[in-house]
């Protein structure tokens, strides 16, 4: 299979960025481009330690992206190939954009929880 950036259907767009995702053999391939920097912890709410639970392999294309683990922090620049094992909270620099693989079940199911998250935190900003 092949498809490119703009094959890709948007999965998330948050003000800062926009993360394209799709399924492919039991893997789900997201291309991530923030322009501005991110912190989406409120978003992991409600999971295992509020932490993201699904393993991702990925290549940061530009940018950085720091993984925050309940006991350290791993840090990946421009260039960089990476595993994150699960338990990680991403903290995304401004202009920043990767590529990352992840198992489809897993992510599928996290992702559930995080999109209620986002719908609430889209509810508590129209009311304020």
């Amino acid at each position: 299979m092949r498809g490119s950036k703009a094959d890709i259907p948007v999965l998330f767009s948050p003000s800062e960025g926009t993360i394209r995702s799709i399924e492919w053999g039991g893997m789900i391939a997201d291309i991530g481009t923030f322009q501005q920097e991110s912190d989406p912890t409120a978003v992991f709410r409600g999971l295992p330690n509020d932490r993201c639970p699904v393993p991702h392999w990925g290549y940061i294309v530009q940018g950085q992206v720091r993984f925050q683990f309940a006991d350290r922090e791993e840090v990946y620049h421009a260039g960089d190939l990476f595993y994150v094992p699960p338990g990680h909270i991403p903290m995304i620099s401004a202009n920043t954009e990767w590529v990352e693989f992840s198992p489809a079940q897993l992510y599928e199911q996290t992702r559930e929880v995080m999109a209620r998250n986002i719908a609430i935190i889209k509810q508590q900003c129209k009311l304020r």
